[in-house]
């Protein structure tokens, strides 16, 4: 919580001016005037300096700076979106080719993908049929993305994740 005016606790105050000008350490009550003298309000911008720092200005305006430059900051952020695609090891072309661009749509939204193989009754005594199906998979979207976690057997699942390439 940012203090101003007569919220400082500080008894003496490293003070800047309105232009951002170097004016010096002065008592509260100095800083005060001055900030009252020039119409403007007196802002504690760095409470832990030793003295703490002051600032004159139209706290107005500087709390709406101060919330665009949040809202600046959270318009960067991304969230990290994972996907899941689920495939059979025995699955016709046209299939694999549908649920492929599926994929490849994933990773042009900038999405990860987690690509589960689902192994059925003694399917999961062949999982190098898994494990090609999935190292095809990433051939075949190599320029979209790639292999963020290697293929590896989950019980009955075998796992894969796919992360878009920046």
């Amino acid at each position: 919580m940012t203090r101003i005016n007569e919220a400082i606790r500080a008894e003496n105050v490293r003070l800047v001016g309105p232009e951002g000008e170097q004016i010096g350490i002065k008592s509260r009550k100095e800083a005060l005037e001055y900030a009252i003298g020039k119409n403007l309000d007196l802002v504690e911008v760095a409470p832990n300096a030793d003295p703490p720092v002051c600032r004159v200005l139209d706290y107005g305006k500087y709390k709406y700076e101060q919330e665009q430059k949040a809202k600046q900051a959270r318009k960067h952020q991304s969230t990290i979106v994972v996907k899941e695609i689920k495939f059979r090891p025995k699955i016709g072309e046209h299939d694999y080719n549908t649920k492929k661009g599926h994929v490849e749509r994933f990773l042009r939204k900038k999405d990860k993908v987690k690509v589960t193989i689902m192994f059925r009754g003694r399917e999961v005594v062949h999982p190098k049929k898994g494990e090609e199906l999935l190292r095809r998979l990433a051939d075949d979207v190599a320029e979209l993305g790639v292999i963020e976690s290697e293929p590896n057997l989950d019980g009955r699942n075998m796992v894969m994740v796919l992360s878009p390439t920046k």
